[in-house]
């Protein structure tokens, strides 16, 4: 039993691939899928049982807006001269044919003895979870940094404080493609063993 459930686990793992939002296909999740996706994010290991990560959640028509709202937020918010016509389309495209999005936010503990850093690794282990699970159920993901995920102005946007930290936008889908996946570098140059 214990091989079994390594071999499905190895599996899933060595399958996921991001999947941009430009390769999602338009069909929808199913609500209750995303729930059991948050389900496991909270299973995620965390020092002093903190639990930083939170999530807000939009489906549907309210995932197309937000991307609307995010382009808008870039444009008002960009100089003139660092704004980038593209980039504005580019997020709003990527509300076209996903089916729900998921902000990962940081919430600071209020255990002061654990660092930023382990609050940070804590979400993104979350965030991971997610991206698992979502891997078993035949979902596309893609974690976003971009657009204005980092801006202050998005933090403001989202009506976060400085104890809160945007950790990524997670895109959820269908696609009907597959990416395949490669390591650059062979595994031996990233492990020392001692005995």
């Amino acid at each position: 039993m214990i091989e079994n459930s390594f071999s499905v686990l190895s599996k899933i793992i060595r399958e996921r691939r991001s999947i941009k939002p430009a390769q999602l296909n338009g069909n929808i999740i199913p609500d209750e899928q995303v729930e059991q996706l948050l389900e496991l994010a909270d299973w995620a290991p965390n020092h002093g049982n903190t639990e930083p990560w939170r999530f807000l959640v939009y489906a549907g028509d309210a995932a197309k807006i937000f991307c609307k709202d995010h382009a808008e937020l870039y444009k008002r918010t960009i100089s003139a001269e660092d704004f980038v016509q593209s980039g504005y389309d580019k997020i709003v495209d990527n509300g076209k044919q996903v089916s729900h999005i998921v902000v990962a936010v940081m919430q600071r503990g209020k255990l002061p003895k654990i660092s930023l850093w382990e609050e940070e690794a804590a979400t993104a282990a979350a965030m991971q979870n997610i991206l698992l699970g979502a891997t078993a159920l035949g979902i596309a993901s893609f974690w976003s940094t971009g657009g204005m995920v980092h801006h202050p102005a998005m933090k403001d946007f989202l009506h976060l404080n400085e104890h809160h930290r945007i950790m990524g936008i997670l895109f959820l889908g269908y696609s009907d493609i597959t990416n395949k996946g490669k390591r650059s570098v062979p595994l031996t140059e990233k492990v020392k063993w001692f005995s």
